[in-house]
């Protein structure tokens, strides 16, 4: 089944905000890594072992969204969820197990063209990293 263009979007806002990872020295070790309690959207790991491993959500949303550019989507449950998985993710993958971790997210708007990371690919609407929140929220045990 082709991706809806929801899907499309979300996977276009992925890229983005995976492509500025990277410029700022972090590698993606995972993208879109499912399993029995969600999706990681990308887990990505920086050239300092210090800094460690982060366990990025990102929201990609139209100019117009209801809920504060994504911000309202981390709910509690939500968090428990990305919490649980990144869990079975360290369960999966021993070799990052040591580092310390943490939960950001990233923001990205469609047709913004202020101020921001940008990308912009033919026939489609620019796209905006406008924000990335580093230690968004505290893993539950």
């Amino acid at each position: 089944m082709p991706p809806t263009t929801k899907q499309q979007l979300g996977d276009r806002g992925e890229a983005l905000v995976a492509a500025w990872l990277q410029q700022q020295g972090w590698a993606i070790v995972a993208q879109q890594w499912h399993c029995r309690w969600g999706e990681l959207d990308l887990v990505a790991r920086h050239a300092n072992p210090e800094v460690g491993l982060a366990f990025v959500e990102v929201k990609t949303r139209r100019r117009q969204s209801l809920d504060q550019g994504g911000r309202l989507a981390i709910t509690p449950q939500k968090q428990q969820k990305l919490w649980r998985s990144a869990q079975q993710f360290l369960t999966e993958h021993a070799e990052y197990g040591d580092l310390p971790c943490r939960f950001d997210v990233a923001l990205v708007i469609q047709g913004r063209t202020a101020a921001g990371l940008s990308t912009t690919q033919a026939g489609a609407p620019t796209l905006t990293l406008v924000e990335y929140i580093e230690n968004a929220f505290q893993g539950r045990e």
